[in-house]
């Protein structure tokens, strides 16, 4: 998400959003990256088309 989307008319939707995830925050380039990397594995084979929503959680 671009700085500007969170700056427009919906950004405090979008703060509300990111504040209910799990990590309260959202998520940096790497992290999207590796979980879009790991979705299309052996064991998703089923699946075939979805929206991949990465709401990070961060352990203890």
């Amino acid at each position: 998400m671009a700085q500007h989307e969170l700056d427009s008319g919906i950004g405090k939707g979008y703060r509300t959003l990111i504040a209910a995830s799990p990590a309260k925050r959202m998520a940096s380039p790497d992290e999207e990256a590796i979980s879009a990397a790991d979705f299309p594995g052996p064991d998703t084979g089923f699946v075939t088309g979805s929206d991949l929503l990465i709401e990070g959680f961060e352990g203890p």
